[in-house]
C-alpha cells in the first residue's frame, strides 16, 4: 500500500481558508508534489498551477476567492456532510459519530471547527495507517469527484486539488472533458441557483450514509457553519 499521507496533508492545506502560514508552505508544496511521482502527470501539472496562482496573489485577494468560491453555492462545499445529508437533522448525528471517531485517535478539534470539513478529515488522513487512509479517502470518492466537477465547471484552479484526491483514492481521475472547464476562467457565467438544483439531484453517500430522499430543508443548530481560523 502507498503511503501518500504526506501529500493528503497538503492537499488539506490547499484546500483551507488562505492564512499566513500556508502562504509560507507553498513553496515547500511545490517542491514535494513536483517530485510525487503517484499523481498523474496532469494532475500533478495542474497541482502546480494551483500552487503557483496562490503564490502570485495578496493574501487578502486569496482569501476573496475562497470565500466566493467555497461559501456561496453548496454544490461545491468542502463540508462533506452537506453532500449526504443537505440541513436535515441527520447531519447533526453524523458529526457527532465523526467527531467521536477523530477523538478515538486522538485528533481534537477546536472550538467552532467542523468535523466534516475537508481540509480537517485530510489532516486525520495524514495520521491514519496508510491502508486505513486509502480505506476512508475511497468512501468521499463520489463526493470528491462531484465537488471537483462543480469547481472545473466555475473555472477555478482549485479544481486540481480536489480532483487529485480520485487517483489517490485508487479511482478513474477527472476526466479531460471535464478539467478542460477550468481553463475558460474568464468566458462563462456562473449560475450558482442552477448548480446547487444539479447538486440536490445527485445522491452520495459517505461512512455508509445516503442522502435524504426529501429535498425540504431540515435546518438544526449544532455546529458554526465555518471553522474557526
Amino acid at each position: 500500500m502507498e503511503d501518500n499521507r504526506q501529500i493528503l496533508g497538503m492537499l488539506g492545506a490547499l484546500l483551507d481558508y488562505p492564512d499566513e502560514a500556508l502562504v509560507e508552505a507553498l513553496d515547500e508544496i511545490r517542491a514535494a508534489l513536483t517530485g510525487h511521482t503517484r499523481l498523474p502527470p496532469d494532475t500533478r501539472a495542474a497541482l502546480i498551477e494551483l500552487v503557483d496562482r496562490l503564490s502570485t496573489r495578496p493574501l487578502l485577494d486569496l482569501q476573496e476567492d475562497y470565500v466566493d468560491i467555497f461559501d456561496r453555492g453548496r454544490a461545491s462545499s468542502l463540508y462533506l456532510f452537506e453532500h449526504v445529508h443537505g440541513e436535515s437533522r441527520e447531519r447533526g448525528q453524523a458529526m457527532v459519530d465523526l467527531l467521536a471517531m477523530y477523538e478515538a485517535k486522538g485528533l481534537f478539534l477546536g472550538a467552532g471547527e467542523l468535523p466534516d470539513y475537508l481540509p480537517v478529515f485530510l489532516e486525520f488522513l495524514s495520521h491514519e495507517t496508510p491502508a486505513q487512509a486509502h480505506a476512508l479517502l475511497g468512501e468521499i470518492a463520489d463526493i470528491n469527484r462531484q465537488i471537483a466537477t462543480r469547481l472545473a465547471e466555475r473555472g477555478t484552479p482549485y479544481f486540481a486539488a480536489v480532483a487529485a484526491l480520485l487517483p489517490l483514492a485508487g479511482e478513474a481521475p477527472l476526466s479531460n472533458a471535464d478539467a478542460a472547464e477550468s481553463d475558460d476562467e474568464s468566458t462563462r457565467e456562473i449560475d450558482g441557483e442552477a448548480l446547487d438544483r444539479e447538486w440536490q439531484e445527485e445522491p452520495v453517500s459517505f461512512l455508509g450514509a445516503q442522502a435524504p430522499l426529501s429535498k425540504e430543508p431540515q435546518p438544526i443548530q449544532f455546529y458554526d457553519k465555518r471553522p474557526s481560523r
